[in-house]
């Protein structure tokens, strides 16, 4: 199936897999190669200052290091989600050049990413890695460590997490919707993806479960746990009987 302008077979699956592609309403929104690069604000507008400072105020985390994995691990998620779902059903997927893809760091999925041209590739594991991995998810996390002092091991733990939840969800999709060849095609990917020098080692794999070696940092949000792929069983420094209370 060739991909078509809108991705509409992405449609279905709702959420973080949707993706909105065409000429953005909003300008303002800075394509992610400015983003990734850290221009001054005075030039664009600093959307990984302005997305740690919209976590800050939703969840009311006052460590900027905590609010920059969880900025960092939610777009991971939307790249992943949109890339993985469409090699799985196109057999293709979308060139998500940084300088195609605006985001509003303000904004939730789907109104978060904007494609704004639509140019097919190949959808194999070597395009997926090279499309989100090395064009994404390396800046991004040279621009966090750089800024915000993440520890890069996370924030490979970041990706490889929502790498294993976007394949999940698209796994539950395929099967409620009798498409075993979609299923398919997406546990291949997967897997092919984590034997990639950047993900392998991240965590154990069993199916579609993933078990992290790192932790997001959660936790610390106020009134936060530990994630269910998280490396601990409950948060660093609690007693057994306050986790379990």
């Amino acid at each position: 199936m060739e991909l078509d302008p809108g991705l509409t077979a992405l449609r279905p699956l709702g959420g973080f897999f949707v993706l909105r592609t065409g000429s953005p309403a909003d300008l303002s929104a800075p394509p992610l190669d400015q983003t990734y690069a850290g221009r001054p604000a005075a030039v664009q507008p600093d959307a990984v200052a302005d997305r740690v400072a919209v976590i800050a105020d939703r969840l009311g985390v006052r460590e900027p290091r905590v609010c920059a994995s969880l900025a960092q691990q939610g777009l991971a998620a939307r790249l992943w989600s949109a890339a993985l779902a469409c090699a799985a059903l196109y057999g293709r997927v979308p060139d998500l050049d940084p300088r195609l893809l605006r985001w509003d760091a303000a904004a939730t999925a789907p109104d978060d990413l904007w494609l704004t041209e639509v140019r097919p590739l190949p959808g194999d594991p070597g395009t997926l890695a090279g499309t989100v991995l090395h064009a994404h998810l390396r800046p991004l996390g040279e621009t966090l460590t750089r800024r915000y002092g993440v520890a890069p091991g996370l924030l490979w733990g970041n990706a490889a997490s929502a790498l294993a939840g976007a394949a999940r969800q698209l796994d539950q999709w395929a099967r409620l919707n009798t498409r075993p060849d979609v299923a398919h095609r997406a546990a291949h990917l997967t897997s092919a993806l984590f034997a990639h020098p950047l993900l392998r080692g991240t965590g154990a794999r069993s199916g579609t479960g993933f078990r992290r070696r790192s932790c997001c940092l959660y936790y610390r949000v106020p009134g936060g746990g530990v994630c269910g792929d998280c490396c601990f069983s409950r948060p660093p420094g609690s007693s057994p009987r306050a986790a379990s209370g």
